[in-house]
């Protein structure tokens, strides 16, 4: 049976500190230096915590990690992306037992005038609009993978474009999410960065395609 222990909690107390993994630098600094707020949420102005459990071997190393609660949205994403990142960086004790589930919340937060007039009710329609197009989003990419294996139907392509239209998923989006993964690319978070640039590539687009050559072959 695996045993849980909550992060957060980690950091309170000497004793409890000095027998468990501690982050170089810290957390809070580590977040706050790396987060690229995901832009549906960002747009949408949907905050929260989101818990990610994972664990650690011996050289401080991160495996095993997962959304252990999170609204299922980009946060989760980022979050465990965050989490990821910080493989290697912790300190563990020599008789730290491995077998330690390990889980860490990471607090996304936005301080704008127009963030501050957001209500939970509001965050939760967002939250539903983007699980709603979840489905369709994973037609077009499913669409477009196909393609690029010759497998496809040209006339279903009418109906892709016209459903990329409606969720918006138009140039401007797509370069967006271009310069999330160029970021990316600058914390060295290569496997981060050629996702963000596949899903360019799979909604049909080739604004990605150097940046692919590049960095993700």
């Amino acid at each position: 049976m695996n045993k849980i222990l909550t992060l957060f909690l980690l950091f309170l107390g000497c004793c409890v500190k000095a027998q468990q993994p501690v982050l170089t630098g810290g957390m809070d600094s580590f977040i706050s230096q790396n987060i690229i707020y995901p832009a549906y949420s960002y747009q949408n102005c949907v905050q929260g915590i989101i818990r990610i459990s994972f664990k650690l071997n011996k050289q401080g190393e991160v495996y095993s990690s997962k959304v252990s609660s999170g609204p299922g949205i980009d946060l989760d994403q980022e979050a465990l992306r965050l989490i990821r990142m910080s493989s290697g960086k912790w300190k563990v004790p020599a008789d730290y037992d491995t077998t330690y589930v390990l889980v860490a919340p990471v607090n996304f937060r936005l301080s704008s005038e127009d963030c501050n007039r957001v209500t939970q009710q509001d965050m939760n329609k967002a939250i539903a609009v983007y699980k709603a197009n979840q489905g369709l989003t994973d037609a077009i990419t499913n669409f477009y993978r196909n393609k690029a294996q010759g497998k496809y139907n040209e006339a279903e392509e009418k109906k892709v474009i016209a459903l990329k239209t409606e969720l918006g998923y138009d140039d401007d989006f797509l370069n967006k999410k271009i310069e999330e993964g160029q970021k990316k690319l600058k914390q060295k978070d290569r496997q981060g960065a050629c996702e963000d640039f596949l899903f360019v590539k799979y909604m049909g687009s080739a604004l990605a395609d150097d940046l692919l050559d590049k960095y993700c072959r």
